[in-house]
């Protein structure tokens, strides 16, 4: 059977990261951590919401850029609240629950129901549910199934 698994390169936080992530997402965890043969870790690997992600201190050849991404779906307001405020610190937030985060990489942060949201059979809903994604920073879900019922 095939697996993958997500790398992400960093300059040299790639452990420090994957303790953040570990910490601030839930169903996450540091795996294991390999070593330079000087100490400093080469590769962190986790359990990112289940997700197995490797973490790669490779050094400032590749820069982290927007083209790769993470999506983080959670269940509550509460959750999407909590991890979006401690990605956000140091970091950017930007539009339809997109942020960058202090070590570079790219998230959303979304509620498990915008798919469903996003796929009604009425392409009025789908819009006004697009439209609502597009007007806000942090995803609020009661504005989300506030447009969807108005749609």
């Amino acid at each position: 059977m095939a697996t993958v698994n997500t790398y992400v390169w960093f300059d040299n936080t790639a452990e420090e990261a994957a303790k953040f992530y570990a910490a601030v997402i839930p169903g996450s965890r540091v795996v294991d951590v390999a070593h330079y043969p000087y100490g400093a870790a080469f590769t962190t690997s986790l359990e990112l919401a289940g997700h197995a992600v490797t973490f790669v201190n490779g050094g400032p050849g590749h820069p982290s850029t927007d083209s790769v991404s993470l999506c983080l779906l959670v269940e509550t307001q509460e959750e999407i609240d909590l991890v979006w405020d401690a990605l956000t610190e140091g970091g950017t937030a930007g539009p339809g629950g997109w942020l960058t985060d202090r070590f570079g990489v790219s998230w959303q942060v979304a509620p498990t129901i915008l798919p469903l949201l996003m796929s009604a059979e009425d392409p009025a809903k789908t819009l006004a549910v697009g439209l609502a994604v597009q007007a806000m920073t942090k995803l609020d879900i009661k504005m989300l199934r506030l447009a969807y019922d108005r749609g």
